[in-house]
């Protein structure tokens, strides 16, 4: 039997994880010497390289001293947590990277907390100790503490830790002692992380991600727990109410290098890509025809928050995009269903429009860029958290915040987070920076990214993780002031947006095409004010003094995706096109709004 070891590579957004793998590939000599474009190599959509995060997991194998290393590389984000529970079911131990001088972050725990459950063995990697002030030791002393804290065994709590630098290519048991290559990493690897146990009998595989081709279709992917699989082999699918279905497996593929390789049959411990199952979703088991003994399903955690999905039915519908309909949206959303395990989409009363469940505002904004790239046209409303029931009394999602920023914002932000119902929890100074740690609901969440980042002019790191659910904390204060609404269809003139200057900030520049009811800024004051941007300035053969001269426009505000989300009030659409994105009001017509208003 051949030599194998899964692992799993868990670490915080932007604490090297990505390059650390590259640097593993270049060490299984997968890529000619010189080769350039090993750059991010697995964060292979625009998305993940624009934005410097993973998003989805992927795997990826190398040889290294006749032994097959399975790597799995999971997201660093809490908002994509169904990603990382279904992968580290395939892992049998994990390497956790951790920056030498932020240390353990709190998506971190989140992650490392599935994997201990799990029973996965460490190795600890402290990253980046070329970065001037850092501190391993400290470091590797916060990560001890933190396994503790999440209940980790003696086993486990016995960790090796390796220190390096991924970027500079090196990684060595001695963090004061560099080395020239990574080769201690993966002896580490071969030496501490348990080779799976290769266990006889019927066979069973529990599906735990998903491939698509577009000329075999859907493509199971997961990890043999049992027995042999072969090609040409009728197995029994168990899905997930317990029914039972006959298949075939048509072709059976190994991870090797960057891509597939097409095997006759596979062994227990080695994870697999089979074509030719139908009709399967991520969970289910695929066992012996005879005797099928299916795995335990995966649980996954549930949805925090749900956003509505509808038509784009703006003025301005259909000159953008390719895909309009409802047909059209409806069926990318359940597409989106098979791979996105931690997502629900619920019909509403309304044929064109759905309530999309799912982890967070991250979680959701990244499945609407997706579509935006792909051709579609959309609206969404404002996110909700979900609200449940227990034990009769009305609770809320709660979320551990921990903010890390410069001593001196340190009273505006907390004054900001506790104003949000947030409780602080930890409070320390290191160095000249503040670290704070609150229990905030998820509602206080919504927006407060932006509103900490202005206040810290740009200093503060913010992440949050869902904690639980608590009974509901009261209300909470939104955004007070009022948007500024165009009256009528046409062109924004500078002269006009000149004129109004006084009465806000505006989200648009001369000669960008409005209609009306579309949101174009926010006004100074609290109300909505309806204004028109379309006028012109009357031509005279006249010439007066004073007059005549250029008009000096404030920049626009410009918000990203998650900032538009975060920022509409409940009775506003983000209008979301390939090109485009706009705020507008759910009622357009003016008279509408005002009666809406009367009846409530």
């Amino acid at each position: 039997m051949q030599k194998i070891r899964n692992i799993a590579i868990i670490a915080h957004v932007d604490h090297g994880k990505t390059t650390l793998v590259d640097k593993m590939l270049l060490a299984g000599q997968l890529f000619r010497e010189g080769h350039d474009d090993l750059d991010q190599f697995l964060d292979s959509n625009d998305l993940e390289r624009e934005r410097g995060i993973t998003i989805l997991a992927k795997n990826v194998s190398i040889e290294y001293k006749g032994c097959k290393i399975n790597i799995i590389d999971t997201p660093g984000h809490a908002d994509f947590g169904g990603e990382v529970e279904r992968v580290l079911n395939m892992a049998d131990g994990c390497l956790l990277l951790v920056d030498a001088f932020e240390g353990p972050m709190p998506q971190t725990r989140f992650v490392l907390q599935k994997a201990i459950q799990l029973g996965l063995k460490p190795i600890v990697v402290i990253n980046k100790v070329d970065k001037p002030n850092c501190r391993p030791s400290e470091v590797q002393e916060m990560v001890f503490d933190l396994m503790f804290s999440l209940d980790a065994t003696e086993e486990q709590l016995d960790f090796p830790t390796i220190y390096g630098s991924a970027k500079q290519g090196w990684m060595s048991s001695d963090w004061n002692k560099p080395e020239t290559n990574i080769y201690p990493l993966l002896d580490a690897i071969i030496e501490h992380i348990p080779a799976p146990e290769s266990l006889e009998g019927t066979p069973q595989m529990l599906i735990t991600s998903l491939d698509f081709s577009k000329y075999v279709g859907r493509i199971a992917v997961g990890r043999v727990h049992r027995g042999e699989l072969k090609e040409g082999q009728d197995v029994m699918l168990c899905k997930r109410d317990g029914s039972m279905v006959k298949s075939r497996i048509k072709e059976v593929n190994v991870f090797e290098g960057l891509g597939r390789t097409k095997v006759s049959s596979v062994k227990s411990g080695d994870i697999c890509a089979l074509i030719g199952i139908e009709g399967f979703e991520i969970g289910e088991s695929i066992c012996d025809i005879n005797e099928p003994e299916p795995l335990p399903t995966i649980a996954i955690d549930e949805p925090t928050m749900s956003m509505l999905f509808t038509i784009n039915n703006s003025p301005f519908f259909g000159k953008d995009g390719k895909f309009v309909t409802s047909r059209h949206i409806y069926e990318r959303l359940q597409k989106e269903l098979d791979k996105n395990l931690a997502l629900r989409v619920v019909p509403t009363e309304s044929a064109d429009s759905w309530l999309v469940f799912g982890r967070g505002v991250l979680h959701l904004s990244v499945l609407i860029e997706t579509m935006r790239r792909e051709g579609y046209e959309l609206q969404v409303g404002q996110p909700q958290v979900i609200i449940k029931e227990i034990d009769g009394v009305k609770c809320e999602p709660v979320e551990q915040l921990t903010i890390n920023l410069p001593k001196e914002y340190s009273s505006r932000i907390i004054d900001m987070v506790t104003k949000r119902k947030g409780e602080m929890t930890m409070m320390e100074s290191k160095n000249d920076r503040m670290h704070l740690e609150f229990n905030i609901p998820s509602r206080g969440i919504i927006g407060l990214n932006n509103a900490v980042l202005t206040a810290s002019a740009g200093e503060a790191i913010m992440a949050h993780r869902f904690l639980e659910y608590q009974p509901w904390k009261g209300e909470i204060e939104k955004r007070l002031n009022g948007s500024i609404i165009v009256m009528e269809t046409g062109t924004a003139f500078a002269y006009a947006l000149n004129n109004l200057q006084s009465r806000g900030r505006f989200f648009i520049s001369p000669q960008e095409e409005v209609y009306a009811g579309q949101v174009v800024g926010e006004h100074s004051k609290e109300g909505d004010l309806v204004v028109n941007v379309t006028k012109s300035k009357k031509l005279t053969n006249m010439r007066a003094s004073g007059s005549d001269e250029k008009t000096a426009l404030a920049p626009p505000i410009v918000f990203s995706l998650e900032d538009a989300l975060e920022y509409i009030k409940a009775d506003e659409y983000v209008e979301i096109t390939p090109n485009y994105m706009r705020m507008r009001k759910i009622l357009l017509d003016e008279n509408e709004r005002k009666r809406q208003n009367k009846q409530n």
